[in-house]
């Protein structure tokens, strides 16, 4: 069966153009080319492009560039492990996602505080207290995120028990959004008093991980439709 490119494209709602680029980054097998020149896709080409689609919202192009070569190589049971690999890593950020939400509560923090009495810790008390490395602690300080004071001393790195329950809040809040930046506007809003806005982002990850789980679960059964078909074809 013949189909041509623009009869696919508004089957899927993209445009022409992008079924060129998915052909030119490999990640579909090379159309068919007529004596005039123009593509010719089939079914393969077809279901190829489904796929990608699918896939896309819940993987992302990242992903779907790694696992679309795999199935022309007939390396079927690769690809089905790299989609895992995916999924195996959202399951882990959601889990560390609700870890976070209870972390942010506001007894815990307030037990946090009290369990920290001491006016001011060195980079090493706050690495063994957070489990943050002190290579991440100067990397947050040179992000702006931190900003401790110094023994006038020696220069050493003084943190406040204040600074200790700010360092505890980007830890927690990374470890869900990942993107500093979304970290550092939490910071900006967040008086001293307040977890609202820390816990409002967390809560607004976990909302869209279900939403992925969704998508990645509808992208895994075009791609193994695909499959199915990849393999009834070699046969």
């Amino acid at each position: 069966m013949e189909l041509r490119p623009i009869d696919i494209a508004k089957k899927l709602d993209v445009g022409t153009s992008a079924l060129r680029h998915y052909e030119k980054w490999g990640i579909v097998p090379k159309a068919i080319r007529k004596e005039n020149g123009y593509r010719v896709y089939t079914e393969v080409h077809e279901a190829y492009f489904q796929c990608i689609r699918a896939m896309y919202p819940g993987f992302g192009m990242a992903t779907v560039r790694r696992v679309m070569p795999l199935l022309q190589e007939n390396k079927f049971t690769e690809a089905l492990w790299e989609v895992n690999a995916v999924q195996a890593e959202l399951f882990e950020r959601k889990e560390q996602a609700t870890d976070a939400l209870h972390i942010l509560s506001p007894d815990n923090m307030q037990q946090f505080m009290k369990k920290h009495p001491q006016r001011y810790y060195t980079i090493g008390e706050v690495e063994a207290e957070l489990h943050v490395p002190a290579t991440t602690l100067r990397h947050w300080e040179k992000e702006d995120l931190i900003t401790p004071a110094r023994n006038p001393e020696n220069g050493y790195r003084m943190y406040t028990r204040e600074d200790m329950r700010r360092l505890l809040i980007i830890r927690t809040v990374q470890s869900s959004v990942y993107l500093l930046e979304t970290v550092r506007d939490i910071l900006d809003k967040m008086n001293q008093h307040s977890l609202m806005d820390a816990r409002q982002v967390v809560t607004d990850a976990l909302t869209y991980m279900d939403y992925q789980i969704e998508q990645q679960l509808r992208g895994a059964h075009y791609l193994y439709r695909l499959i199915e078909l990849l393999k009834s074809k070699r046969d």
